[in-house]
């Protein structure tokens, strides 16, 4: 029998063997993805997994006298739940244990109304203004130097806690210098002077390197979308690029869950979101 993990996995690889990387989809189609009972947001994994809006279990539909429609296709979300063992000495010890269930999108239901408020069609702030006061404000909030001295390069340096990315001008498009200076604030949230996440035995291309660059890569997909740009602009979606994380992916089927709650987390961090 699967794992949870190896469910959530497949998914993931399903649609990267689509050709669609999850963490770079502009998925909030209908804002964030909620319950529609509960009003709370689904995170984490959940977010890579289900498109935005509101979301049901088979039985809350079915308690508010709705029904779902022919041939609608349910989707899962994750949980953790605590699991209590007993160890050799008698002493109890309480260990998380992934669980998931099933919903179905509030589309797929006949006799529910939605609850979500009719979007304002108001003014609102421009994606790049944003993103760049969502960058600056959190690296002179966190003390980060950020400089353009080697144009080449992007990468975060946390022996002296500063981030190099090359200038605006070098690139084509700003929404990809955000994405760029996003993915590299991710990666300082790890300093072990804020969520101690980095680790200094983190060789290139080992387990550990990799989980850290798919956080970051999420992270930043996170950010953008939280300040309206276009992620279709900021996506790398070479063969290559697809083929290397399907592998990483596949070889791990736990990387994706954990890597995308660390991401979450890393978010929040930089957004001064209570998590």
């Amino acid at each position: 029998m699967a794992s949870v993990y190896e469910i959530v996995t497949e998914r993931i690889l399903e649609e990267l063997k689509a050709g669609v990387i999850p963490w770079k989809r502009p998925w909030r189609t209908d804002g964030p993805a909620i319950n529609y009972v509960t009003r709370k947001e689904y995170r984490g994994i959940n977010r890579l997994l289900l498109a935005g809006g509101e979301y049901l279990t088979f039985k809350q539909i079915t308690d508010l006298g709705g029904k779902v429609k022919k041939g609608a296709k349910s989707s899962i979300v994750v949980f953790w739940t605590m699991y209590e063992k007993e160890d050799e000495d008698g002493e109890k010890e309480k260990i998380p244990v992934l669980r998931y269930y099933r919903v179905f999108s509030i589309h797929q239901c006949d006799g529910i109304e939605s609850k979500l408020p009719v979007v304002d069609a108001g003014p609102v702030p421009d994606p790049i203004d944003e993103a760049e006061r969502v960058f600056s404000e959190y690296t002179s909030r966190e003390g980060i130097k950020v400089s353009n001295d080697n144009p080449n390069r992007a990468y975060y340096a946390p022996d002296d806690d500063s981030i190099n990315i090359p200038g605006l001008d070098r690139y084509q498009i700003a929404e990809e210098y955000y994405s760029t200076a996003f993915h590299e604030a991710a990666h300082s949230t790890g300093h072990e002077k804020r969520l101690k996440r980095l680790t200094k035995t983190a060789a290139f291309g080992s387990a550990s390197y990799s989980k850290e660059e798919l956080i970051a890569e999420i992270t930043a997909a996170y950010l953008c979308e939280a300040c309206g740009l276009d992620l279709n602009k900021t996506i790398t979606n070479s063969a290559a690029y697809i083929k290397g994380w399907y592998e990483k992916l596949q070889s791990d089927p736990r990387m994706i869950v954990f890597a995308a709650a660390a991401a979450e987390k890393a978010a929040d961090y930089i957004l001064q979101r209570e998590q």
